[in-house]
C-alpha cells in the first residue's frame, strides 16, 4: 500500500456513553481526525445525545438495535469506514480509559506498517482496579499459548489500529466474538492468518466516574469458551506456528 492510498478514521463503539465521548470526539475532529460512532442499541436519551453529537462536531454514525455488544459494533464501524474509502480504523473507547493524545502516534505507526495491526499497550497509573490488573495476565497467558507467540503484549486494550480489509475479510469468514470477547479473539485470528502485530505503549486511566459495560458471568463465560476454541484451533495450527516461529518460510509454488 503507497501512502497515498493510507487513510485512517476512529471508531468508536459506544453503549450509553454518550454523555462522557464528547471530550474525545472533540479532540479528535480538532485534530482533524474523521470520527465514526456507533451507537450499539443505547436507550433513548444516549442516542439523542449521540445524535446530537454527531450532528454538532461532523463525525459519521452508524446505529443498531438491539444492543449487539462491543465486537458486533465495532464491525459495524469498520463496514462503514470501508464505504467510506477508508483502509484503516482506529478504535477507541468511549468512556475516556484511552489517550486521545497518543492517536496520532498509533496512526503513524499504522502508516509505516499499513498491513499490520497497531495494538496499544497500557501503562497503568494508581486509578487501575489492582484485580482488574493482575487478572489481565492469565488472558496473556492464554494469548501467548494460541499463538506459539509474545508477539502480542495486550490482547484486551481496545486501542488499536486495524488494516479494514482483511479484518473485515476474517470476519467474513469466522464467527467472531460478538462482545468483550471479541477484542482477543480478532488479534488471535489475524495472527494465525500472518498479520503482524506492533505494540505502541500508551497510559490508560480508569475514570472516577466511568462506566462499565463488562458483565461478570455472561462475559466471563464468553471469554473462556473463545479461550477453548483458540486452544484448540492452535493446536491444529501449531505446526505452521512454530515453523513462522523459527523463520520457516514456505517457497512459491512453481
Amino acid at each position: 500500500m503507497s501512502e497515498a492510498e493510507f487513510s485512517c478514521c476512529v471508531i468508536i463503539p459506544v453503549y450509553n456513553h454518550a454523555h462522557l465521548v464528547a471530550p474525545c470526539v472533540r479532540q479528535l475532529r480538532a485534530q482533524g481526525i474523521t470520527c465514526v460512532l456507533v451507537n450499539d442499541g443505547g436507550d433513548t436519551a444516549a442516542s439523542s445525545l449521540l445524535r446530537q453529537l454527531s450532528e454538532e462536531t461532523g463525525s459519521e454514525l452508524c446505529e443498531q438495535f438491539p444492543n449487539g455488544g462491543k465486537g458486533s459494533a465495532v464491525l459495524l464501524g469498520m463496514q462503514h469506514a470501508q464505504r467510506l474509502g477508508f483502509s484503516h480504523g482506529l478504535q477507541i473507547d468511549a468512556d475516556g480509559q484511552h489517550e486521545v493524545a497518543d492517536v496520532p502516534t498509533l496512526i503513524a505507526k499504522a502508516k509505516q506498517h499499513p498491513q499490520a495491526v497497531i495494538s496499544g499497550v497500557p501503562e497503568y497509573d494508581h486509578t487501575v482496579p489492582k484485580l482488574r490488573l493482575y487478572s489481565r495476565y492469565l488472558t496473556h497467558v492464554c494469548v501467548w499459548l494460541e499463538t506459539l507467540s509474545f508477539e502480542i503484549k495486550d490482547s484486551m486494550c481496545g486501542f488499536r489500529v486495524y488494516p479494514l480489509a482483511v479484518t473485515l475479510t476474517l470476519a467474513r469468514e469466522v464467527n467472531l466474538g460478538s462482545r468483550m470477547d471479541f477484542d482477543t479473539e480478532v488479534l488471535v485470528r489475524l495472527h494465525w492468518r500472518g498479520v503482524a502485530n506492533k505494540n505502541v505503549p500508551t497510559r490508560v486511566i480508569y475514570p472516577e466516574h466511568g462506566i462499565s459495560n463488562f458483565r461478570l458471568w455472561r462475559d466471563n463465560l464468553a471469554i473462556s469458551w473463545m479461550h477453548t476454541r483458540l486452544l484448540l484451533g492452535m493446536l491444529l495450527r501449531s505446526p505452521l506456528l512454530l515453523a513462522r516461529r523459527f523463520g520457516y518460510q514456505r517457497r512459491p509454488k512453481t
